[in-house]
């Protein structure tokens, strides 16, 4: 289903298989399956919960909740998702509302009219009597808050006193159900980043780049329709832009915005297949005139990048928050005699910059982060973000910074990479 299809061949780089609209929503389904068997358990008890009540309403769908449905559905009006943990690891699904979910939830109502759905609900809550009712408002984490004020009104107003005193944030279980890949996501997510891979390299290439001629816009525009034109989705808006000899005085002649050779090219850009959200910062070099090969400096550069990414696959450790898993790194990468280092990862998987540990921000390296005191857990995915700083010989002894950014996944085994990870210059 993955292999490599030979469509378009850039250096090393082939376009990977990317499935029809049909068999993506089959895929999913597979998927949903198998996290509500697996994920879904292990949710609710990391929140301490026995019923878990996600509502949300049509076109301001709650982010939990978009990930819990099939991708071939529409939510119409009121959405209700009801999870009753029966004590032995098992779950009962509902959905109380007119979505399709397939054969994935129990549907005691397949209706649109929301007080036939509000005495269902209630109903069902009487018949359980459960202890903690967890609701998504939680206060660090933006994708456990998604219940909106309105409907936690109404919740809590329809509800007699005895349940209404009984409702907890179930922030904890979204950030278990959102941080957790199955196994099966890892492997087809290794896939996703090999589609990020290529169209870097796409991008990085003769075939777009003409130096003295193209400029950074257009790098963007390409690699948006390209991102269209392959039946993908963007997972945020794509960025370059160039690093340059300050010495060199082209700014004066042409402006900072067409690229020449001598320049160094930076991307952070991203796709999101089958619900799995890539993220890569690469690097570019647009060789001069009778240059086969990046400047020494600037591949020492990179060198120490790669140096300090190898110290943040290492220092992974179960059970650990992110803010110590940053200051681990940290510490051992300055007695390491890195240059200057940074570290501001998230995590990556179903959402881009949410929902497990974060790993500092780029204006943050000491303090911890409310954010970053989640704990490091098995089948967590993380963007590798960071950079390193040092002079480059050849550029005056200019002081330059490399951020480099590759999907990494933490399991039984270990830290790595998902596709590899950029180790040398695209040469231009």
């Amino acid at each position: 289903m993955f292999e490599q299809a030979d469509i378009y061949k850039i250096g090393k780089y082939y376009v990977p298989d990317i499935l029809p609209a049909k068999k993506q929503a089959e895929i999913i389904k597979e998927l949903l399956k198998d996290r509500l068997e697996t994920v879904l358990p292990l949710a609710m008890k990391e929140a301490d919960i026995d019923m878990w009540i996600i509502l949300c309403q049509e076109d301001d769908l709650d982010p939990i909740y978009k990930t819990m449905i099939p991708m071939d559905c529409w939510s119409p009006i009121l959405q209700m998702l009801i999870f009753i943990d029966q004590g032995n690891g098992m779950i009962e699904k509902y959905n109380i509302s007119g979505t399709d979910t397939k054969d994935l939830y129990i549907r005691p109502y397949t209706g649109q009219v929301e007080e036939e759905q509000w005495s269902i609900l209630l109903d069902l809550v009487d018949k359980r009597n459960p202890k903690k009712i967890g609701v998504n408002i939680g206060s660090v984490k933006w994708c456990g808050g998604g219940l909106t004020y309105n409907l936690y009104q109404q919740l809590k107003n329809r509800l007699s006193d005895k349940y209404s005193k009984r409702l907890v944030s179930a922030e904890k279980a979204a950030v278990q159900w959102g941080a957790t890949l199955t196994n099966r996501e890892i492997d087809i997510y290794s896939h996703v980043v090999k589609i990020a891979h290529y169209l870097i390299a796409e991008c990085f290439s003769r075939k777009v780049i003409t130096p003295g001629v193209t400029v950074v816009d257009d790098l963007v525009w390409y690699y948006w329709q390209r991102v269209i034109d392959l039946g993908l989705d963007l997972s945020f808006r794509p960025y370059f832009n160039i690093l340059r000899n300050n010495t060199s005085n082209v700014e004066n002649i042409v402006g900072n915005n067409i690229i020449l050779p001598g320049d160094v090219i930076h991307c952070d850009v991203g796709i999101k297949y089958l619900r799995l959200n890539s993220d890569n910062q690469h690097l570019a070099y647009i060789l001069k005139r009778g240059e086969n090969d990046a400047p020494a400096g600037l591949k020492c550069l990179m060198a120490q990048t790669n140096q300090l990414q190898d110290i943040f696959m290492d220092e992974f450790q179960e059970g650990i928050s992110g803010n110590e898993l940053q200051q681990n790194i940290l510490k051992r990468a300055r007695n390491e005699g890195i240059g200057n280092p940074r570290v501001y990862s998230h995590s990556l998987g179903l959402f881009l910059h949410q929902p497990g540990p974060l790993i500092g921000l780029p204006w943050e390296q000491e303090k911890p982060l409310p954010r970053g005191e989640t704990l490091i857990k098995h089948n967590y995915s993380f963007s590798m973000e960071l950079s390193t700083e040092s002079q480059v010989k050849e550029w005056n002894n200019q002081k330059v910074r490399f951020g480099m950014e590759e999907p990494v996944v933490f399991t039984k085994n270990g830290c790595h990479t998902l596709n590899g990870r950029q180790m040398e210059f695209y040469l231009i």
